[in-house]
């Protein structure tokens, strides 16, 4: 995930530091030093990220890069709640990105658009079964796994 992304999700509340935390599979204190290193501090009274540091701000730098290891695959969504459930998976041939997704983790994101579309009742229940800041994700993922078995994307 772009250090731009996280940050924008946890100043909207789509996302807490606790959750980034358990995403890369350390303390949140660990997460809150390394954006206050990249020059980035809480302002209190308005709830934003303010960048004191030297510019360029590092808005694309992939904040995965600033630890030895990748962030874990999580098949247990009470993990991202904050529990102390350690159960995880590696994704690998068996499991694609709609189960990855489905299963409550999150692969990095691109640049989106906004559209809004009806879904049927049973299809909605499903997208409503996961967080609410993997909704996106999931739709995405399901919907270019389907075009690209069509031929229609590479």
């Amino acid at each position: 995930m772009l250090i731009g992304e996280m940050l924008t999700k946890v100043m909207k509340e789509e996302m807490t530091i606790k959750e980034v935390a358990t995403m890369y599979s350390v303390t949140t204190q660990t997460i809150q030093r390394k954006i206050k290193k990249l020059g980035y501090e809480w302002d209190k009274k308005k709830s934003v990220y303010k960048y004191t540091g030297k510019p360029p701000q590092p808005l694309d730098v992939d904040f995965s890069t600033l630890f030895r290891k990748t962030p874990t695959i999580s098949t247990d969504l009470s993990q991202l709640k904050g529990r102390k459930k350690k159960k995880g998976i590696i994704r690998n041939s068996t499991s694609d990105v709609v189960d990855v997704l489905l299963s409550g983790t999150k692969p990095q994101q691109s640049k989106r658009v906004y559209q809004g579309f009806y879904f049927d009742k049973d299809v909605l229940s499903i997208i409503n079964s996961v967080p609410k800041n993997y909704k996106s994700e999931l739709i995405n993922e399901a919907l270019r796994k389907v075009f690209k078995e069509k031929g229609l994307l590479k």
